[in-house]
């Protein structure tokens, strides 16, 4: 039964480093779901390292989840955006995430920004673009923190694993 807990906790941690690129699915508190797992097992007890890293990487996930809606929106905000921007943003990634194109995702976002911003005021293109931008470089940073905080929880789902090897198998 261990065998099957810590497979779908891998399964988990890799859904969340997926899920840094899907807006609708929270990235690093699904990686933390597949740690916690962990310690659902028999093989792998918690001690003071466990709960010191179980309890980090939970802050991790929570400050993570806060964040990726918030740099967004401060991005935008900052270069005089709307919530148009942002929901175009999103809209325009998920369209990204399904076209063949090369780095999809990105170009999608942008123009799902450009166009959400134009809906808004289609009169003023330069502040539009501007918007779109800074929407853009606020979803880029927001991707980047959470790819971050979720390779932190595959690196330590990793080690516990590997940590206690003979024990699971």
């Amino acid at each position: 039964m261990d065998i099957v807990i810590i497979i779908i906790g891998f399964i988990l941690v890799l859904i969340g480093l997926v899920g840094v690129f899907i807006p609708v699915l929270p990235g690093p508190p699904l990686s933390w779901l597949g740690v916690w797992m962990l310690f659902w097992t028999d093989a792998i007890s918690l001690d003071f390292i466990g709960y010191f890293l179980l309890f980090y990487t939970l802050v991790l996930a929570l400050i993570s989840l806060i964040l990726e809606y918030l740099i967004p929106a401060i991005g935008a905000k900052y270069l005089k955006g709307t919530k148009y921007g942002i929901w175009g943003n999103y809209i325009g990634l998920i369209i990204g995430l399904f076209t063949p194109v090369p780095f999809g995702f990105l170009i999608f976002s942008f123009l799902g920004a450009l166009a959400g911003e134009l809906l808004y005021d289609h009169k003023d293109f330069k502040r539009a673009l501007s918007a779109a931008i800074g929407t853009l470089i606020g979803f880029l940073v927001s991707v980047i923190l959470n790819t971050g905080i979720a390779l932190v929880m595959l690196i330590v789902f990793l080690y516990f694993v590997i940590a206690n090897w003979s024990a699971i198998f």
